[in-house]
């Protein structure tokens, strides 16, 4: 009785304190996310007040949160939506993939951790924070820019990428052998192409059989459906996130609006639960000996992730200043980093790569809405100072005159 009650006044304390750190961030219009890791770190082990009797509930309700982030995200395409993008912008993503990617692998490897951490940390470095550059865009009043559909399809083009990504990267670090990782892969891709088949095709169908007046029963059919998913993949070694990824996806329509807007509150309750539970799991006294490291990564990729951008835009025709504001804005990162570095720390790949992610997702989560903000003016100015200092161009010197005699 004595535990119960501990758990409930923990756990309890855990989401009134998520609470008002939402609201203070919502004051100053900063995302939430570096305040939720931070006060993780206060409370898990070698923090300030370590947690206990309500650590093994936080740890489904975090793994409750993963599954609804990736679901949330799946409502947001259609399959029609996620086929356009691709046919259209994939050379983006590869260009996306190429400067992001490689500078963590990079990083990984210079740091002796091996290849299956420098897996993981490219895709750390890789994707972007969909959730806070939705926010920073809205904040800015850039949603109708020219500029804002080539940054939305780089941000697809990284979401149906994690529907790869991810089962590779389960594969790896549950140290499964290549044969085994291949057909992880295959299922993967199998699941992907098949629901996306059934989508295209089926799709009115499957969200009628799901559709219900009643908003308690839709949420129920639709988070039961969802978790039972991401259960049978996270049994195949597919990732529950897959799962969850590809169940939002084959809804559309009005089931996938209202659906939406019935999860919403769960994942932003879940997913704050999710931050604070990798928190939980970081010693704050392992992040300075990786700050370093982290800060130059940080440097690093948001400056590839501004050159992604603004080759993105330059490719769809956006004058200049659109270019520099794309990849302004896509230097954020945040929740995906955290799900793909704690797939490592669940599994023990590298002590230090958890604490890594964690102050490089902080520095970036912070750094994102500054560098949107202020990427394009900082540009221009710079422009304008080398104008200013190109020594004028040296005028021809004018011919000598000369006089042509007159004719009698």
């Amino acid at each position: 009785m004595h535990s119960s009650a501990v758990l409930l006044i923990e756990f309890g304390s855990i989401i009134l304190g998520l609470g008002l750190l939402g609201r203070f961030a919502a004051r100053f219009q900063f995302s939430p996310i570096p305040l939720y890791l931070l006060a993780g770190l206060a409370f898990g082990e070698g923090g300030l007040l370590p947690l206990g009797a309500s650590e093994e509930f936080v740890a489904i309700g975090a793994e409750i949160g993963v599954i609804l982030l990736l679901l949330m995200l799946g409502l947001e395409y259609t399959a029609s939506d996620l086929v356009s993008n691709l046919k259209a912008h994939y050379p983006s993503g590869l260009v996306d993939f190429t400067l992001n990617a490689l500078p963590g692998a990079a990083a990984a490897l210079l740091l002796g951790w091996g290849p299956v951490a420098a897996v993981v940390l490219a895709g750390v470095t890789w994707i972007s924070s969909s959730g806070v550059i939705a926010k920073v865009l809205g904040d800015l009043g850039r949603v109708g820019n020219r500029e804002t559909p080539v940054i939305l399809s780089v941000l697809v083009l990284e979401d149906l990428a994690m529907a790869v990504y991810l089962p590779i990267v389960t594969a790896l670090v549950a140290g499964v052998g290549l044969a085994a990782g291949s057909v992880t892969l295959a299922v993967a891709l199998g699941a992907a192409g098949l629901v996306l088949f059934v989508a295209l095709r089926y799709g009115r169908v499957l969200s009628r059989f799901v559709s219900s007046d009643d908003p308690e029963k839709l949420l129920l059919v639709v988070l039961g459906l969802t978790i039972l998913v991401a259960g049978v993949a996270q049994q195949l070694q597919v990732s529950a996130a897959v799962g969850a990824f590809l169940v939002g996806i084959a809804l559309s329509g009005e089931v996938a609006e209202g659906a939406h807007t019935l999860l919403s509150p769960l994942r932003d309750l879940f997913a704050a639960v999710f931050f604070v539970f990798f928190g939980l799991h970081t010693d704050p006294a392992s992040i300075p000996p990786v700050l370093v490291p982290a800060l130059a990564l940080a440097v690093v990729t948001a400056g590839t992730k501004i050159a992604t951008g603004y080759w993105a835009a330059r490719r769809a025709g956006i004058s200049v200043k659109g270019r520099w504001r794309a990849g302004g804005a896509l230097v954020a990162r945040g929740e995906f980093s955290i799900v793909i570095a704690g797939l490592a720390v669940t599994a023990g790949i590298e002590p230090s790569l958890g604490p890594l992610a964690t102050a490089y997702v902080l520095i970036l989560v912070v750094l994102g809405p500054l560098t949107a903000r202020y990427t394009e003016p900082l540009a221009g100015r710079w422009s304008r100072l080398r104008e200013a200092r190109r020594p004028p161009a040296q005028e021809p010197a004018p011919e000598a005159l000369t006089e042509t005699p007159v004719g009698d």
